[in-house]
């Protein structure tokens, strides 16, 4: 049976930010409606990854893909953004020459919690996501701190959580452990940092492996 497609009212627009609904459907990705990437830095050997706006003082809802026309893929067991619909998108105000006073600096917090302000519309019915709000996460594809633009809507995706995961067992999320790993491997200087992003718009689940990292 088709999943339910369920409008999130935009009441809850300011408080969803980082989290998700319960069950999903997982299919083939398909194209979708939303805008293409914008030219952007080369990162690694891969395509160029679109630059969004970056922190911003206020930050607005932006358009999302109608409803049903993204699809996740399902790669070594863990669900996969749509391309299409989430390219990934990395903040102009991070470089690979000011690491150290911005994702590497401890102090500079602002910068990763910028978009925790407010929710870039929650794409629950993109995704045809369904259920409670409670076992996945709303997530930035390039996190904040990988350079990661904060309110891009192609940076932002509802991640379901893993096949077999228990309703309400809560969120079960492996990409985290992957991304702070990134981090410090970029923060150490052992990779540059659109290596790191272009890993993870590729696929998450290898990017480690294909940076020689673990």
């Amino acid at each position: 049976m088709p999943p339910v497609l369920r409008a999130v009212p935009p009441v809850l627009l300011t408080c969803l930010l980082m989290t998700g609904c319960s069950s999903v459907e997982l299919g083939t990705p398909t194209p979708s409606g939303t805008q293409n990437p914008a030219p952007g830095a080369p990162a690694g050997s891969g395509r160029a990854i679109a630059v969004g706006a970056g922190p911003q003082k206020h930050y607005t809802v932006q358009q999302q893909p109608a409803a049903g026309s993204c699809h996740y893929r399902l790669e070594h067991g863990e669900p996969l953004e749509d391309p299409a619909c989430t390219p990934g998108a990395i903040s102009p105000a991070v470089t690979q020459a000011n690491l150290k006073s911005t994702i590497c600096h401890k102090g500079r917090l602002h910068l990763r919690r910028a978009s925790l302000r407010v929710c870039d519309g929650l794409n629950a019915a993109s995704y045809g996501y369904t259920g409670s709000m409670g076992d996945a996460e709303y997530d930035h594809l390039i996190s904040l701190q990988l350079g990661g633009d904060p309110n891009d809507s192609r940076n932002l995706w509802v991640e379901p959580a893993d096949p077999g995961h228990g309703r309400g067992a809560g969120v079960n999320n492996k990409k985290d452990p992957v991304e702070m790993k990134l981090h410090t491997a970029v923060c150490k200087g052992q990779i540059p940092l659109a290596a790191a992003q272009q890993a993870i718009v590729t696929d998450w689940t290898t990017a480690l492996t294909t940076l020689h990292l673990g």
